[in-house]
């Protein structure tokens, strides 16, 4: 989704979705949401939307990468730790969901209230939960490999 982000420009200054979504405080949002101007504004717009396509690939396939890792362990809790993340993955998605409505909604009508603790824990969560389940499938699978690398030498 990065061949947009070149168009992510408030005035002088570059501005990112990974800023808006994690490190943005809610004046620095707001900001940025009620001074964008095109084509800065119609790239946003088209990134979110885009992004809900997107989701339907990225979770679905996170959750597949913890079910197959977790056909390789032996340990019973590591297995269940792959199922639990595999598990998570529709949360994690309905938590990106309502993130870009969240967004969406924003750049609509730039006004944020005491909602702007409850999206940063969401999308903090969201975070949480898909890059913990494609790191531990991910670990788990290349050491599966390397172990039977090892032991077929």
């Amino acid at each position: 989704m990065e061949w947009l982000a070149n168009d992510f420009w408030l005035g002088d200054e570059k501005f990112s979705i990974l800023g808006l979504e994690l490190f943005y405080s809610k004046k620095e949002l707001l900001r940025v949401l009620s001074q964008i101007k095109q084509p800065a504004k119609i790239a946003l717009n088209y990134q979110l939307i885009f992004d809900f396509a997107f989701m339907a690939g990225v979770y679905p396939g996170i959750a597949s990468l913890c079910m197959i890792a977790r056909e390789k362990p032996t340990r019973k809790s590591i297995r269940n730790i792959l199922f639990a993340l595999a598990m998570l993955q529709p949360v994690a998605w309905a938590f990106d969901i309502v993130e870009n409505s969240y967004l969406l909604n924003w750049m609509e009508k730039p006004e944020i209230g005491e909602e702007f603790g409850s999206y940063h824990n969401i999308v903090a969560a969201k975070w949480l939960i898909a890059v913990t389940g494609a790191f531990s499938a991910t670990i788990v699978l290349l050491f599966k490999n390397l172990i039977n690398q090892k032991n077929h030498k």
